[in-house]
């Protein structure tokens, strides 16, 4: 890779950085008076319980980061898919999404970022990499992130991801992020 390319991929990089900082800054004004309704969801005791006994087990990131990549390279849902479909938690999860006509694709996370229940199959098991994750857990300070929107294929539609820290004690001890189907919400304004 020559110089001049180096450069311009920093360049964009750092571009790119800074139009998502832009863009976590401008949340929309009908979803900005939820955040206080979805940090909360972070306080469900159903969920806090799947994540202390999560992170009880003491998985290593070395195993989770085995299942990420197996998961990956599946196409369809396994039995562990589909049983972090249909644990205590998910069927908690799906009473949450049903609760309001704007929520679509939640999912739990301990305090790796590994998946510890979904109402849909996510593109990956660990989320420990990604922002939606590292902002909301945030090495158990917890904080609320908001990504960018985009277009998802399932729900046809443009979705905000919500992350919001899974709190035990005044800690963070996991995530929890909610996809928030932009139409929907506008519509139930």
């Amino acid at each position: 890779m020559t110089i001049v390319n180096k450069l311009l991929k920093t360049s964009v990089v750092i571009l790119s950085s800074f139009i998502a900082s832009i863009a976590l800054a401008e949340v929309p004004a009908a979803l900005s008076k939820h955040l206080p309704d979805l940090q909360k969801l972070g306080e469900n005791p159903v969920l806090v319980a799947a994540v202390k006994a999560q992170n009880a087990k003491g998985t290593s990131l070395d195993d989770i980061k085995k299942r990420d990549a197996e998961w990956m390279a599946k196409t369809g849902v396994d039995d562990g898919m589909k049983a972090l479909m249909e644990n205590e938690p998910a069927k908690e999860l799906a009473k949450i999404e049903s609760s309001k006509p704007y929520y679509f694709e939640l999912f739990l996370m301990d305090n790796q970022g590994a998946n510890v229940a979904m109402t849909n199959k996510t593109s990956d098991y660990w989320q420990g990499d990604e922002d939606k994750f590292k902002s909301a857990y945030k090495d158990g300070a917890g904080a609320v992130f908001v990504a960018e929107p985009e277009f998802d294929d399932s729900a046809k539609a443009y979705l905000i991801q919500v992350s919001v820290p899974v709190v035990d004690g005044g800690k963070a001890i996991g995530a929890l992020t909610v996809g928030v189907n932009l139409d929907e919400l506008e519509t139930a304004q």
